[in-house]
Order: structure tokens, then C-alpha cells, then sequence
């Protein structure tokens, strides 16, 4: 120490930065690193100064770094003023009402009502989308915002759609193959939605199909009765389940939306003349979709 010896190092660093997640509904959080070297702070007497030691006399002796992480509790990043947690409230509801949706969807598949069911279930693919719009148009995107969007997605399309498509072939094929080919679609929802939630985002492709837009095929096919057999209906909802599961690359909405528009007149003719013919064939087309894009990619 000055003054009486040779000053001791102090030994407190304190790092705060910042951690970014991927586009969508996670956002920014802040964190802060303390990184201590093992030596104690104490007041040195007759200025008012803190100076290190090591626990013993004489100068502080170099120790293990240790590092220890503070995470912000706080639910929403950035500012909180009355515009932004208003805001915040408003995303969450519209997550909350697709859960509460998913929920009905059920309860309604359990009594028969199964294409009110279906119904509801559409709606939730409307509120899911909702969601996610909101939060990036109102800046109010956060990680709380991910995971209960990935709670109420398993929710409403993991759970809800297998129960409403069970219920809708309950009488035309054999109940075990119907709770079999449900049980595998509920299996395949959550291994996406979790391997979203870990994976590195790609802004042009999805791996493997969305669970919400798998949801949204059975629920519009039972909503609008294909005149299918029950043995197709089964194979088109396992194979909607492997393809979730799939690496294949599957253009996102935007993307979909860019195409020329003379390729837009085929399906808006087909459905004045066979709506439910042209459905199946726009799905089939964006199943096959996946695989042709994946070899083209191998030969590259």
C-alpha cells in the first residue's frame, strides 16, 4: 500500500453486455459478468480507501478467477414505459388467446362439434401469426415472448389438432391406428418446436414444415370434409408428422408470397372449380417442395 507499503491490486471486474438472439420473437436481454480474482475488499483505515488482500498479512497472491452471472429478470427488455408494457400485454394476450382457442378446440372435438373444433383451431393459426407481427411492429419482441408462444403453439397445434383429427376419424378407420397416427403428429410437434427453439435461424427456409401450418392443413381438412378415404387421411397425417421432423428446406410465407403472379392464378381457378381438389393439390405441391429443393441443393 501507499503510504506504508505497496498498493494492492484491485481485483473486481465488471463486464455488462449484451446477448442477441435470432429474428422473431426473441429479443435482446442484458447481462451483467462479475469476474472476481478471490481477493477481499476491506476498508483501509484513515482515508476512506478499500484496498485488496488475499484473507492473510502481507500483499493479495493471484487466486482462481471465478464468474459469476447476473441475468435480468425482467420479462420486457429495454424501457419500460406505459406505451411499451401496454403493448407487451397485448402481444401475450393474443399468445394467451390462441392458447385459450386450442383449449375450446378440444373441449369442443370431446363433445363432436368436430368442425366448430377445426374452427377454432383455424383461429389459432390466426392469433399465432398475430402475435408475432405485433411484437416486432410495437419493438416488443423478448425471449418471455418466445417461450410462451412455443408453450401455446404446443399447445394448440401439438395437442389440440391431433385431438380434433382423432375425433374426425373416429368412426371411419380402426380407434387404435387413429390414436397411433395422432399420437405420432403430438410426438413430431413437440421435436420441432423444440428443435426450433435451439436451432439457428434461417430467414428464407424452414427445416422440415412449421407446426403451425401443419396444423393448419388438418384443421381446414377437416373444416371442409375432404371426401377422402380414412386410410388416405391416416397415411396424410403421418406424413404431415415426418415432414415436420424433416431437414427438408421449406420456403417461408414471405417467399411464397414473391412468386409470379400467373403461378397465383392456377390455385385461385382451381379453387372456383374444385375447392377441396385444389387444397389437396396446393399441399401436396408444398409437401413435395421440400425434397426437390434438398436434392437440387446435393447436386450443387
Amino acid at each position: 500500500m501507499r503510504r506504508g507499503g505497496s498498493l494492492a491490486r484491485q481485483a473486481l471486474l465488471v463486464r455488462v453486455g449484451r446477448r442477441s438472439a435470432d429474428a422473431g420473437r426473441a429479443a435482446t436481454a442484458t447481462r451483467a459478468e462479475v469476474i472476481y480474482t478471490g481477493t477481499e475488499l476491506v476498508p483501509y483505515a484513515g482515508r476512506g480507501r478499500t484496498v485488496a488482500t488475499s484473507g492473510s498479512h502481507g500483499p493479495a497472491a493471484a487466486a482462481p478467477v471465478a464468474v459469476v452471472e447476473a441475468v435480468s429478470d425482467s420479462l420486457l427488455p429495454g424501457e419500460h414505459t406505459v406505451r411499451r408494457r401496454i403493448s407487451f400485454a397485448l402481444v401475450n394476450s393474443c399468445t394467451l388467446a390462441s392458447l385459450g382457442l386450442g383449449l375450446l378446440a378440444i373441449f369442443l372435438a370431446m363433445h363432436g362439434d368436430t368442425r366448430l373444433a377445426a374452427g377454432c383451431l383455424v383461429a389459432c393459426v390466426a392469433f399465432d401469426g398475430l402475435d408475432g407481427a405485433l411484437a416486432r411492429r410495437l419493438g416488443v419482441s423478448s425471449p418471455f415472448g418466445a417461450q410462451m408462444d412455443s408453450l401455446a403453439d404446443m399447445c394448440s397445434f401439438g395437442l389440440a389438432a391431433p385431438v380434433v383429427v382423432y375425433a374426425s376419424l373416429a368412426h371411419t378407420v380402426p380407434t387404435a391406428a387413429a390414436a397411433v397416427a395422432c399420437m405420432l403428429v403430438a410426438g413430431c410437434a413437440a421435436i420441432r418446436l423444440a428443435r426450433f427453439n435451439v436451432s439457428p435461424k434461417d430467414g428464407k427456409f424452414f427445416s422440415g414444415v412449421p407446426t403451425t401450418m401443419a396444423a393448419a392443413v388438418l384443421a381446414l381438412t377437416v373444416l371442409i370434409g375432404l371426401p377422402l378415404p380414412g386410410v388416405v387421411m391416416l397415411g396424410g397425417v403421418a406424413v404431415l408428422g415426418f415432414a415436420m421432423v424433416s431437414s427438408f428446406p421449406y420456403a417461408k410465407l414471405a417467399r411464397v408470397v414473391k412468386l409470379p403472379p400467373w403461378l397465383w392464378l392456377l390455385p385461385i381457378v382451381g379453387a372456383l372449380v374444385d375447392a377441396r381438389l385444389t387444397f389437396v393439390l396446393v399441399v401436396g405441391a408444398y409437401l413435395c417442395s421440400g425434397p426437390v429443393m434438398w436434392l437440387r441443393a446435393k447436386r450443387v
